[in-house]
């Protein structure tokens, strides 16, 4: 008797182990109803605050219509008109919750961009949805966002059926607040933030536009039955960065972890990387439609996500929809003609924030060798680094660079313009000639665009978004060139100031560049999300 009662007590915990998968489930339903009992009041209130914003706004509406804003919000079906064989009066009436996860919508950057773009395409696509945006950003109300995108990024929305619900966790995301095991105390962070998200308002249809895969994976466990999406501008971990640990690789030379795989610590964190990378996997893979910034990404997201996708049979394939660029507006402003030649100068433009992974170094160095090289070319050229300084990491980081153009030589050859601003950007994109990357790996590269859009002539990292997807052949002929290596940037450069026409080559970049403009991204984001919307129709 007594052997069986300690048989039975050795065997419930192991019991316990095997069976507590089959009630994952039901703890994540049991969660998710109390969310949404407990939700219920706000959401109707946000459906209350809508009505009576929506009243007022058409109250006002002829005082308003002088405005440019106006006239493009009452012409709603200029672009991103849909594209779904279920187009029908009942789905174009669409008035259910968009919940936009973006924490840091006020940042003003190409993340930024995006979100504001899709919360434009969805408004004009859907006019009765909701879009609630959860963000962190307590110290600014409604009006003061909205006016910032505005004059950031020209987008004009519908504010009435915009709204912002803040969270309180954002601290949680921080790489401050995770000195240490930052990958996963981040996503951890993700988690808290998510639930605090889910706490002030359940979604119909919940959409992560700043790639926080944990928040996606809480939603699906929480919410089987609300369509989730995700825009992955890059992966939080890829295969390339777990080769770039060690030494021996293709990429080991390469990256801010470059060859840090070696010896007892190398090896745990090689270790800790892996598995952090199957977790990512298996929350990633529970989205309902991914969207991806670049053919890149696209491909490292299906390396890890496809595999659980294939296995939990997910039917939309992960697709590449290419952030919104201000390419139209750099066409106006910017002249690529036979007369504008002469206004070009033999200015290397390097717009870049001065972060380590932009990799100023790099440019420097085969700047050096290019005016050593005694080219032609090289006579009288000048390289111009333009980029913001975030903080003081960033301010000790050019000064070193300052340093190293004093052992290069090339101090009257180069110069650093410090928070430009955008008219100042402007000028430098009419006055260049060529335009340059050196980050390894650039997810996708809107700043390259912007120099294609520019008429400018790339020379980018033989890597990542401005390989494949922005510095291509167009109609068979090079709109820039690649490289890797000092020498090889040197090349580069040399090889786009001797060009023999060189307005042949800038004009096929701006053509190049018309695949990133903001319609073209409306249309495919409003592809994606009408697969979403379907999957709550009756």
């Amino acid at each position: 008797m007594e052997l069986k009662t300690l048989s039975f007590v050795a065997l419930t915990p192991l019991a316990t182990l095997l069976l507590f998968p089959l009630f994952w489930p039901f703890i994540g339903s049991a969660l998710g109803w109390y969310l949404r009992k407990k939700t219920d009041g706000r959401r109707c209130h946000v459906l209350d605050l809508v009505e009576k914003d929506e009243e007022r706004y058409r109250k006002g509406l002829e005082e308003r219509k002088a405005r440019d804003e106006d006239d493009d919000w009452e012409n709603v079906e200029a672009y991103a008109v849909g594209t779904s064989q279920n187009g029908d009066k009942a789905e174009k009436e669409w008035d259910g919750i968009v919940g936009f996860f973006h924490p840091f919508c006020n940042a003003g950057g190409g993340g930024e961009r995006v979100l504001w773009a899709a919360v434009r395409a969805t408004q004009k696509r859907w006019p009765k949805a909701k879009c609630v945006v959860y963000t962190g950003d307590h110290d600014v109300n409604k009006e003061a966002i909205l006016a910032r995108v505005e004059t950031r990024f020209n987008i004009h929305l519908h504010p009435p059926t915009v709204n912002f619900l803040y969270l309180s966790t954002r601290h949680w995301v921080l790489a401050s607040t995770w000195p240490h095991f930052t990958l996963a105390g981040q996503s951890i962070g993700s988690l808290i933030m998510a639930w605090d998200a889910f706490s002030l308002l359940v979604p119909d249809i919940f959409v992560d536009t700043m790639g926080y895969a944990f928040a996606t994976g809480l939603s699906k466990f929480l919410f089987p039955d609300v369509p989730t999406g995700a825009y992955v501008h890059y992966p939080t971990i890829s295969t390339d960065m777990l080769e770039s640990l060690d030494p021996s690789s293709t990429v080991g030379a390469q990256g801010v972890n470059a060859g840090q795989g070696t010896g007892t610590r190398g090896a745990a964190k090689k270790m800790y990387w892996k598995l952090f990378a199957m977790v990512y996997s298996w929350v990633g893979a529970a989205a309902d439609v991914v969207m991806t910034n670049s053919s890149w990404t696209q491909a490292h997201i299906e390396k890890l996500w496809g595999p659980p996708r294939s296995v939990s049979q997910k039917p939309n394939p992960i697709a590449v929809v290419y952030p919104p660029v201000a390419v139209r507006e750099l066409e106006q402003e910017v002249e690529v003609s036979a007369a504008s030649e002469s206004k070009r100068e033999k200015v290397l433009l390097y717009i870049a924030q001065f972060r380590p992974e932009k990799n100023h170094q790099l440019i420097l160095q085969a700047f050096a060798e290019f005016l050593k090289s005694g080219s032609p070319a090289a006579e009288g050229a000048r390289l111009v680094l333009v980029g913001s300084v975030r903080d003081d990491h960033d301010s000790k980081r050019v000064y070193k660079l300052r340093l190293f153009v004093n052992e290069l030589h090339i101090r009257d050859r180069v110069e650093f313009h410090l928070d430009a601003s955008w008219p100042e950007i402007l000028e430098w994109l009419r006055r260049a000639s060529v335009g340059v990357n050196g980050m390894w790996n650039e997810h996708f590269g809107i700043g390259v665009v912007e120099y294609q859009a520019a008429g400018l002539i790339s020379v980018v990292h033989d890597s990542g978004g401005p390989k494949l997807d922005i510095v291509v052949d167009v109609d068979g002929e090079p709109t820039g060139f690649h490289a890797t290596t000092s020498t090889e940037f040197a090349e580069g450069f040399e090889k786009a100031l001797s060009l023999s026409n060189p307005l042949q080559v800038r004009q096929r970049a701006r053509k190049s560049a018309m695949r990133f403009t903001e319609e073209e991204f409306a249309n495919r984001w409003t592809s994606q999300m009408e697969k979403l919307v379907a999957m709550r129709q009756p």
